[in-house]
């Protein structure tokens, strides 16, 4: 057990670090720079080149004539004292500041919706699988299939028009934003509804967007689990139908989806970047968007290490409670 779980512990740092000399490479081979994307913002506003080029100087915390391996080999030596470092566009603010900022409403609005798919989805999922080529069986199954085809963000553009500018069923405006201005996080009831009116639309679009998937998986699941021997034994002992249902079928069929379930757990952080900007919902996804236009290396790869951790941590504490529950996966991944 104990070389089984380093050994999927060395994999999960082998695969972060990876990922974080990725990020840090791919940012810096973008086109431009912080120094062009700050001097295009100020020629905007009507501001001549070299006033522009003498503010980025003066402003923005980057010498685009360091070295490259210098620059990696000192955020390596950061990333190993847990220091993400400071953003570019705002010398002096620590990245740490930005993830604790915008996170938390990320983890609400999308862990909130994955949530409620999964319960969803796997209550519809047992239903569909005990009435399996009926008009029941039929119906859901090819909703579910046009649910998970469609983009979240074209599910989030469409609920915007329709109910939003054409309906009038809610003002566009009112809904941007994490919380409405002038309030200020606390745990009174006046903000707890706030905030849930404001993610309540990012919410119903994770739902609609993995709802489908849950549906099909543990219908599929289901249906092969009520064609297994020990379930026929189980009726011909005559148990009561519900009891095979929760524990001989749903306990079986829901042992694939845990793991499904906790990876996308996992992609919780990094699955909101198109929605978030569509309902200006401040989360991870909004920032991370407005970071990749500054150009803001720290901040960037701050938010992509954040998303690569919390999809690492996810497996392995999949593969760990699966461990538990069918020891046969640590016995196979010893004999490997």
């Amino acid at each position: 057990m104990h070389s089984w779980l380093l050994g999927r512990i060395g994999k999960s740092l082998i695969t972060v670090y990876l990922v974080a000399s990725a990020s840090f490479f791919l940012t810096r081979f973008m086109p431009g720079s912080p120094i062009d994307a700050y001097v295009s913002s100020q020629l905007a506003l009507g501001i001549t080149r070299e006033q522009a080029i003498q503010q980025a100087a003066a402003l923005l915390a980057y010498n685009p004539n360091d070295s490259l391996w210098r620059q990696y080999l000192h955020y390596m030596w950061r990333l190993l004292h847990g220091d993400l470092g400071q953003s570019i566009v705002s010398p002096g603010t620590p990245v740490t500041t930005y993830v604790g900022k915008y996170l938390p409403w990320t983890l609400l609005s999308v862990g909130l919706g994955t949530l409620l798919a999964f319960i969803i989805g796997m209550f519809l999922g047992v239903l569909i699988a005990y009435r399996r080529g009926g008009f029941f069986d039929h119906f859901f199954t090819n909703v579910s299939s046009f649910l998970h085809a469609v983009p979240n963000y074209v599910w989030a553009v469409a609920i915007l028009i329709i109910f939003g500018v054409k309906l009038k069923w809610f003002n566009v405006n009112d809904v941007a934003g994490a919380y409405s201005p002038g309030l200020h996080p606390n745990f009174s009831f006046d903000f707890i509804s706030d905030m849930m009116y404001h993610a309540a639309l990012p919410i119903l679009v994770y739902t609609i967007t993995s709802v489908g998937g849950w549906i099909i998986v543990m219908k599929s699941s289901t249906t092969q689990v009520l064609d297994e021997d020990f379930v026929t034994v189980a009726k011909a002992r005559g148990l009561h139908d519900s009891r095979i249902r929760t524990t001989y079928v749903g306990r079986n069929a829901v042992l694939p989806l845990f793991t499904s379930f906790a990876i996308s757990i996992g992609f919780v952080v990094g699955g909101s970047t198109l929605v978030e900007q569509v309902f200006r919902y401040q989360g991870v996804g909004f920032y991370l968007y407005a970071a990749l236009q500054q150009r803001d290396y720290p901040v960037l790869q701050g938010f992509i290490l954040v998303i690569t951790i919390s999809v690492v941590i996810a497996n392995l504490v999949a593969d760990l409670l699966l461990s538990r529950i069918d020891p046969r996966i640590r016995t196979e991944g010893d004999t490997r």
